[in-house]
């Protein structure tokens, strides 16, 4: 690549940043056009994350419009010590989190456990290995298990990091992570 090339895509982004810095400071300020702007920019992403951890589109589309909520909330509390997207993406994982133990606790109240050993992903048309079969294994993973897999080896989160947002010890996240890993093997080989 050029150098000319670099030092272009370098300003580009520089200037990304700059734009996406301004429209930050907008939006603490109650511009409602910055933050629009900001959502624009950003919900594609929240939402795949979204999806990857409920494994459900509607669902995944609702915890979408509550993460920006929280953010719409909590923008004034942003600092610009980080980049905006990694604030951003702690607050998503957050408000998931927080959703996914309120449905638990509520469906604890109302249903009697869940059968753990009943373990399907129910039979679908496409080709084996393809990525289809690995997003619907994962969307079949026990709920847990499924979180741990996408915070660890999908978003790149350390197990301390995984075990201090949902409130479990460390080895109870390397634990799920090994049992998602063993199950999509399983799943993926059959």
């Amino acid at each position: 690549m050029p150098a000319e090339s670099i030092r272009l895509d370098l300003i580009e982004r520089q200037g990304d940043s700059v734009q996406e810095t301004t429209l930050v400071r907008g939006a603490q300020a109650g511009d409602n056009r910055a933050y629009e702007e900001l959502y624009r920019l950003h919900v594609g992403r929240v939402y795949a994350l979204c999806l990857r951890m409920a494994a459900n589109r509607s669902w995944a589309e609702e915890l979408t419009q509550d993460s920006f909520v929280r953010v719409w909330e909590m923008i004034g509390s942003f600092r610009g010590d980080s980049l905006f997207s990694s604030w951003l993406h702690r607050v998503v994982v957050n408000t998931v989190l927080v959703a996914m133990r309120s449905k638990r606790r509520m469906l604890t109240r109302i249903f009697s456990p869940p059968d753990l050993h009943a373990f399907d992903v129910g039979s679908h048309e496409s080709q084996p290995g393809s990525n289809m079969d690995l997003e619907h294994a994962v969307a079949g993973l026990p709920p847990q298990a499924r979180i741990i897999f996408v915070l660890h080896d999908v978003e790149g989160y350390r197990h301390e990091e995984i075990a201090e947002q949902m409130g479990l010890a460390v080895g109870t996240s390397k634990a799920q992570l090994h049992r998602a890993r063993r199950i999509l093997r399983e799943v993926l080989e059959q």
